[in-house]
């Protein structure tokens, strides 16, 4: 087996991974920091409660 064949296909899936985790857990504070300053008026209109946002 030649070296080429025997080498990962993807050697930085487990970096893109957690980085990706990384992201999507920085843009779920961030949505949860923008929701919790909104009115309740506000969060009415977009279909949410307080409760539901703390």
């Amino acid at each position: 087996m030649e070296f080429h064949e025997n080498r990962a296909k993807q050697p930085f899936i487990g970096l893109v991974q957690v980085w990706r985790a990384i992201k999507r857990g920085y843009l779920r504070a961030q949505t949860r920091r923008v929701l919790r300053q909104m009115s309740d008026e506000r969060l009415k209109d977009v279909g949410l409660r307080r409760d539901q946002v703390e």
